[in-house]
């Protein structure tokens, strides 16, 4: 069906669309997720959840922390000991995400058998088209 005939445009679509992609670029990337599950618990430090993330640079975890916090998902409490002990803690909002997370994980093992046989079934079927590719 063509454009003109739903009365829905690109232009339409994608100015609904931009700030759920804004938002899910940010809390769906790579450390994002893993710090809102690291810190679903309750308040997490800065140096365990540089500990418990395997892979992220200290500069990562900050500059993630920093936009998380920016985005209302992440609180940062600083209590005045020394040396300073940092926590980071999830938002309301940020808990309902996890939930929504938590669903997507659970169904993602419940799938993944599927989708492995799927993938198994087209990968045997389009085999010539894929090495002509």
């Amino acid at each position: 069906m063509s454009q003109r005939n739903t009365g829905v445009t690109v232009q339409a679509v994608n100015a609904q669309a931009c700030p759920v992609r804004e938002v899910l670029d940010r809390v769906a990337g790579k450390w994002s997720v893993q710090i809102l599950v690291a810190a679903a618990q309750g308040p997490i430090r800065f140096t365990e959840l540089e500990r418990g993330i395997e892979g992220i640079s200290r500069r990562m975890l900050t500059l993630t922390l920093r936009n998380l916090e920016r985005d209302g998902l992440v609180t940062r409490t600083v209590h005045a000991t020394v040396p300073p002990k940092v926590e980071y803690e999830l938002t309301p909002v940020a808990l309902e995400l996890h939930q929504t997370l938590q669903r997507l994980t659970d169904w993602a093992e419940n799938n993944r058998v599927y989708i492995a046989e799927a993938r198994a079934t087209y990968d045997a079927e389009h085999q010539p088209e894929l090495l002509d590719a």
